[in-house]
């Protein structure tokens, strides 16, 4: 009887031990939420970045892309595993002599401050995953590329852009929004009238949008609203 009461502890323990660590493996790490909370303050993690004043440590972006130069393996799997080895060690127990910065590189950010308690191994290696597949030479190009194929385009229609506009409207198809084409047609001389509705928002101006409300962009700047306004009423 004590065997079976014996054997019924020990494999309750184990099973216990089990479940923990199959509760601790099956936790789901957001590399980019932790990125943007572990990171942001020091590095600066825009892809590509827009600017580089007031850095207290390298752009991420860089960082990645010299790892990428200095680990050498046969395979982009290895490349990563020896990545992740390398920085799960060094962001808890950082020292010069690991550093694989350049000498220009050490002396204008110096040392990274060990970040022990206040990042775990496993997000270190969560945040390192995704900076590894997502801040690649192909992605950097793919979005080069988009901001040429942006920058060409008529100064009004980036500005609708950045501000969604194309989600309610189209240049010339009528969306939950009249088209652009027809917006200009029908305020040709009365660009002021564009410029209001887009500041204050409308509603019932138009009976092909069934009543659907325009929202109001007061964040957009005046010399926008006129760059906009006047773009739409050239597209004719």
């Amino acid at each position: 009887m004590k065997k079976i009461v014996y054997t019924f502890i020990i494999l309750l323990y184990v099973g216990c031990g089990n479940s923990e660590h199959n509760q601790s493996k099956q936790i789901s790490y957001n590399g980019k939420k932790l990125l943007e909370q572990k990171c942001s303050k020091c590095h600066n993690i825009k892809f590509p970045p827009k600017d580089f004043t007031n850095e207290i440590a390298p752009p991420m972006m860089t960082i990645v892309f010299h790892f990428n130069d200095w680990f050498k393996a046969v395979s982009e799997q290895e490349k990563l595993i020896k990545q992740l080895d390398f920085v799960t060690d060094y962001v808890i127990n950082p020292s010069k002599d690991k550093a694989y910065c350049t000498k220009d590189m050490l002396k204008k950010y110096g040392v990274m401050p060990s970040q022990k308690g206040a990042v775990t191994k496993d997000e270190v290696r969560a945040i390192w995953e995704y900076l590894f597949n997502n801040y690649t030479q192909k992605k950097l190009m793919q979005k080069q590329k988009a901001l040429e194929e942006l920058h060409s385009l008529p100064q009004g229609e980036q500005i609708a852009i950045q501000y969604k506009c194309f989600s309610c409207h189209n240049k010339t198809k009528k969306l939950v929004g009249p088209s652009f084409k027809d917006i200009g047609i029908k305020y040709k001389q009365n660009i002021q009238t564009i410029i209001k509705s887009i500041q204050e928002g409308s509603r019932k101006k138009w009976k092909i949008s069934h009543g659907a409300t325009m929202p109001k962009f007061s964040n957009i700047q005046e010399n926008q609203l006129k760059i906009i306004a006047k773009w739409i009423t050239d597209l004719n």
